[in-house]
């Protein structure tokens, strides 16, 4: 089950992207928990990383989108962001929160299930990838997913994951060879990162679980080109 969250003030958008919804549903298969808020506090006073999927409309009467997006990745790095709105230049905004689209008001049915489409791509994508890190403790093993980011300091790997901070011998080499082809990108030369957990990028820095990593200058454009590349893609 795909759980979608409709964030709208205006109800005859709310309605046409539910039967939008229940239309893919049953021209596909794909199985989605819906529900609608009215505004974007409604969705981010008790949001709990619950949802797969958020259409998000940008201008609302009292909190936007872009601010409640900006709020619900500082708990939830991994949920798809959609945003629905009638100018592309404030979508474009959507990138610093790492909004996968947007949908252009009118909303068209060929335009949704193109953009739902690519979301639910996403999200199947996103499968088990599993990795052996050695540790001082011992070995340990764990989906590559995650790991957030892997720090160089002196001769030691510190991994930044799901389950907590380990260390391990090796060099910032090592780990990308461990990790190629799993979406990981250099920053600057002592951060290795997880794109998949990028929330955005402000002041030259990823941000990451909430924290600040710096983006070297000779690494930015190639790092940014990455990220953009990793938001788009849906094989």
């Amino acid at each position: 089950m795909i759980r979608i969250a409709i964030v709208e003030d205006d109800e005859l958008y709310v309605d046409q992207l539910r039967q939008y919804l229940k239309d893919y549903q049953s021209e596909t298969g794909e199985d989605f928990e819906i529900k609608a808020y009215r505004d974007g506090d409604g969705i981010t006073s008790d949001y709990k990383a619950q949802y797969d999927l958020i259409l998000m409309d940008i201008r609302m009467r009292f909190v936007d989108g872009m601010t409640a997006a900006e709020e619900i990745r500082k708990m939830d790095s991994e949920v798809i962001i959609i945003f629905i709105t009638n100018m592309a230049q404030y979508a474009i905004r959507g990138y610093e929160v790492g909004a996968l689209d947007y949908i252009l008001k009118p909303v068209t049915y060929f335009a949704f299930t193109q953009k739902i489409g690519r979301a639910i791509a996403r999200l199947k994508k996103k499968i088990q990838r599993p990795v052996v890190i050695r540790t001082r403790d011992g070995v340990l093993r764990m989906d590559a997913a995650d790991i957030y980011y892997v720090e160089s300091q002196a001769h030691n790997l510190i991994y930044h994951t799901k389950d907590g901070v380990f260390v391990a011998s090796g060099t910032m080499k090592q780990a990308e060879e461990l990790l190629q082809g799993m979406n990981f990108s250099r920053g600057n030369k002592g951060y290795l990162i997880n794109l998949e957990h990028v929330e955005g990028v402000r002041d030259k820095c990823a941000v990451v679980k909430g924290e600040r990593l710096l983006i070297s200058r000779p690494r930015s454009s190639v790092f940014m080109q990455e990220l953009t590349r990793y938001w788009s893609e849906v094989d």
